[in-house]
């Protein structure tokens, strides 16, 4: 008899030794990914449904620990999947069991493209979405790329170095950055798009708080707005989202980038993050905006510390199992500096590993400045996690 250790960080090691003694692909990735180990946080549940679910996980064999309101839930996928069943659920639980039923939908059924205007990105590999600030005060690249033929010429090198989408911004939104009047941001950003189309670089995303510049970026021909208010900022921005069918990426972030270093105060950052973005993302599937076109960013660097930032990444299971695609952005950041003792222009590196992280965790788009160096990494880092 002989005893092997498996990977139990990933469903591929279960796969692979299943097809190694002649499964079928999909059975095998089916019952891989029942075996993986789950672990849920549960808020707001009553003094009742906490007895209940005590009960429960007893007969189950789920391991669960337990507060004044909070239960957590520890098991293998196969384990707590009952719970999610109405015809199983125990008197009580119906509640608890629509939210894990939720869960585990996200869960078995990861989205598989991002829909944007005029097409589709696919999520079985790595999309790499190029930064392009014209503006004259952004914190890694201010005044670089401002004018169109700066602009176009720095699309064209992100584009050769392999981006799947050009995000233009017109407002700098770092730490203690003033708003942008509306007239600038304009004159900044559309013909920016306008020229980038023309030329057949897109597709293009507009980094904008603003539904006026994003209506007008929409209409150069913009198929994606990048919100990192997540559209609290201008509530009429969603509104533009859901009537022209464009793409948009919701990012977290408290207050605006004049106040947010003030309020990085969380209990769990990961779990509060990911509450806040899923309210985000109800708010825009409410004004109509289709779920198969909404992303969701974690907001690397935007009201978070240092350290809430390399815990949030840790911990980016409880943003990717909200469903929907998940974008990251720690490209150049001060948390990334605050680890490697490197400036602003010497952070390719370590963005390129916090990329690659973010991959294993279940991110799939990175708005990145140096495309060439993360897409490297990437690809060495998608390669262990695609089944072939």
């Amino acid at each position: 008899m002989k005893v092997t250790a498996l990977a139990a960080h990933t469903p591929e090691a279960v796969r692979a030794a299943l097809a190694a003694r002649g499964w079928e692909p999909q059975p095998a990735w089916f019952a891989a990914s029942g075996l993986q180990f789950l672990l849920l946080s549960l808020e707001e549940i009553t003094e009742a449904e906490r007895e209940e679910l005590v009960r429960w996980s007893v007969r189950a064999g789920v391991d669960v620990l337990t507060g004044d309101g909070w239960a957590l839930l520890g098991g293998v996928a196969s384990r707590l999947a009952p719970l999610a069943r109405p015809d199983r659920v125990p008197s009580g639980l119906e509640t608890v069991s629509a939210e894990i039923a939720r869960f585990l939908a996200a869960y078995a059924e990861p989205p598989q493209a991002w829909v944007i205007a005029g097409g589709a990105i696919p999520l079985d590999r790595p999309g790499l979405i190029g930064i392009l600030n014209v503006t004259p005060d952004s914190f890694s690249d201010g005044g670089r790329f401002v004018g169109v033929e700066r602009a176009l010429a720095q699309a064209e090198r992100l584009k050769a170095d392999g981006c799947t989408l050009l995000d233009v911004g017109g407002e700098s939104t770092r730490p203690g950055a003033a708003p942008v009047p509306v007239a600038d941001e304009l004159e900044r950003v559309v013909p920016v798009v306008e020229a980038i189309v023309r030329r057949g670089l897109g597709p293009v995303s507009v980094d904008t708080r603003k539904s006026e510049v994003a209506r007008a970026a929409i209409g150069a021909g913009a198929a994606v707005v990048n919100d990192v208010s997540a559209g609290s900022f201008d509530p009429d921005l969603l509104r533009v989202v859901a009537r022209t069918g464009v793409g948009v990426i919701l990012m977290h972030m408290r207050g605006t980038p004049a106040t947010m270093d003030g309020l990085a105060t969380y209990l769990h950052v990961a779990t509060e993050v990911a509450a806040e973005l899923r309210v985000a993302a109800e708010r825009a599937e409410a004004a109509g905006v289709a779920g198969e076109r909404i992303a969701v960013d974690p907001g690397f660097g935007f009201a978070k510390t240092a350290e809430q930032n390399f815990r949030l990444l840790d911990e980016l299971a409880a943003v990717v199992r909200l469903g929907y695609p998940v974008v990251v952005g720690p490209s150049r950041k001060r948390f990334l500096g605050a680890a490697v003792g490197r400036p602003v222009e010497d952070r390719d590196r370590a963005t390129a590993v916090a990329c690659a992280l973010a991959w294993e965790r279940g991110a799939r788009l990175f708005r990145v400045h140096d495309v060439a160096l993360v897409r490297e990494a990437l690809t060495v880092a998608s390669a262990t996690t695609n089944p072939t």
